[in-house]
């Protein structure tokens, strides 16, 4: 499985949440990749959309296509490294809203499951105890709707589809997921996942930023 060619990018004009000499923070929107896929059809993404606007902006970490909210890009290369440590030593945080299935309980918890990517379907990635990599998710219950919760999601690490394969393990998989949610879960206008808030350090002086884009679901 994998990004068809039925790829419809929106076409919703660049949201800069803050620039400086070091960063660019957008508010990324659905139905857009965050780096090219393969081929012609998949070239349109933010990357390319931000570089026609900020040629000097390098990638930092990305979001899966069908997330919205919150990224951040490095302005010059010591910022890109500065940022990428980060990322990887897990020194920054990450707040995600998400509209899940039914109604999940106890109102919050910690998801501690390794992931691995499902080689015969891939892109879909699985839990897997033997090889999977470490991933770790909190959880909190915002409100419950119909037969649906909305909850805040913080991942302790960044595997790929974490947030969707932790919360489908929960038996509450993320409503509108082309990938993980089945049957009506499935029928939306799009996957109910937002990257509401990412706190880091800045790259010139070490001082701590929150950055935040509200839902749009």
């Amino acid at each position: 499985m994998t990004v068809s060619s039925e790829y419809c990018p929106p076409s919703d004009p660049l949201d800069v949440l803050h620039h400086d000499s070091q960063l660019l923070v957008v508010n990324k929107p659905a139905g857009l990749l965050s780096v090219p896929g393969k081929g012609e059809h998949l070239a349109d993404c933010l990357i390319s959309r931000i570089q026609a606007a900020f040629p000097e902006a390098l990638l930092v970490h990305r979001l899966d296509r069908d997330t919205s909210g919150v990224m951040v890009f490095a302005m010059t290369p010591h910022a890109q490294r500065h940022l990428g440590l980060q990322f990887e030593k897990r020194m920054t945080k990450k707040t995600y809203v998400a509209r899940l299935v039914g109604h999940l309980e106890p109102r919050s918890g910690t998801v501690d499951l390794p992931l691995i990517v499902d080689w015969p379907n891939r892109p879909l990635q699985k839990v897997c105890t033997e090889t999977g990599k470490p991933a770790e998710t909190e959880w909190k219950v915002v409100s419950y709707g119909e037969n649906e919760t909305r909850v805040r999601l913080s991942p302790k690490t960044g595997r790929s589809h974490q947030l969707r394969v932790h919360t489908l393990s929960l038996g509450h998989p993320i409503l509108g997921d082309p990938l993980y949610a089945s049957g009506a879960a499935r029928e939306h206008s799009r996957m109910m996942l937002h990257s509401e808030e990412l706190r880091l350090k800045h790259p010139e002086g070490g001082a701590s930023h929150k950055f935040r884009s509200k839902a749009p679901f």
